[in-house]
């Protein structure tokens, strides 16, 4: 495993969906998800990570933590078969060691074994307690850059589900036809190198993360997600583990704007210029103002 990263990041992630549920919310018939004062549509942060952690899985051999079929306590027990091989009893596994060193062992093993733990970390103590770590890498929620209209569309089923139901069934998929979203990241030096406190988090699952979030949707293909995909990647790598600015400032420097017929403005004014409705990534054109950057930051573009 190469050496945890020292330089703190922000990055800037765009993507796009067509005729497509980009994420469903449960609670609202699987509608998608929708801020309903701006009419924005939302994917969670959650749903992300779990496109990367299944990229990682399927072009990796690293271990998931958080996948599906995976019985949390079981995985807890290999760290402490291999740190504390000597415990037997049910009751001693519900406490972490009072010996603090063996617990930071208990914790770095699980950081070590599974991607996702040393990326996103994770709250470890369900019933057989391993602890819980603090990952360096987060994302926000993504926000669509103009509002959108979830379309509800009828669709048929021919077959039957039993014999003499009476036959063909109806049913309904809901579809953004097109949405831009954007979404931010950051990830923390300290949190990946600190001596005690640190997930491990290397240059070489860095260089995975990248490869996760450029790559995802291409393996993520479903009727109900349409097409999707992600359309740039914009990295702010900091010279120092602190930072050399403030997250915002730079996430400010990223704009957003809508091209129609040889003109451009930032998102907003499409309704102002009576423009049509963005249907394709062509319709926007991301500007960055490099101009006067802060000393001590790179720009990344992916």
């Amino acid at each position: 495993m190469s050496s945890p990263v020292t330089n703190r990041y922000e990055f800037v992630l765009y993507f796009d969906v067509s005729n497509g549920n980009p994420n469903g919310d449960p609670d609202a018939g699987n509608m998608p998800r929708l801020d309903p004062e701006t009419n924005q549509g939302l994917v969670s942060d959650v749903a992300l990570k779990r496109k990367v952690r299944n990229y990682i899985a399927m072009a990796t051999d690293h271990r998931i933590y958080m996948s599906e079929g995976s019985t949390l306590n079981l995985l807890h027990k290999e760290a402490w078969a291999a740190v504390m091989p000597d415990i037997a009893k049910e009751d001693e596994f519900k406490k972490l060691p009072k010996d603090q060193q063996k617990a930071r062992e208990l914790t770095a093993w699980m950081c070590a074994n599974f991607w996702d733990i040393r990326t996103f970390g994770a709250v470890m103590s369900t019933g057989v307690n391993a602890g819980q770590v603090r990952g360096p890498v987060q994302f926000t929620f993504s926000r669509s850059v103009e509002p959108i209209l979830p379309l509800e569309i009828s669709i048929t089923r021919m077959a039957e589900t039993a014999e003499d139901t009476g036959g063909r069934t109806m049913g309904r998929k809901h579809i953004v036809p097109y949405g831009l979203y954007r979404a931010h990241g950051f990830i923390s030096a300290p949190l990946a190198s600190h001596k005690t406190k640190g997930t491990g988090f290397s240059e070489g699952d860095l260089e995975l993360l990248w490869q996760a979030l450029s790559n995802m949707f291409d393996h993520d293909r479903s009727a109900a997600r349409g097409e999707m995909a992600t359309r740039k990647l914009i990295v702010f790598r900091h010279e120092s583990a602190l930072g050399n600015a403030q997250a915002q400032s730079l996430f400010d420097r990223v704009t957003t704007h809508r091209v129609f017929e040889g003109s451009r403005h930032p998102v907003g004014h499409s309704a102002t210029h009576n423009w049509p409705p963005a249907r394709q990534w062509s319709d926007y054109e991301i500007l960055i103002n490099r101009n006067g950057m802060p000393a001590g930051v790179e720009i990344i573009e992916r």
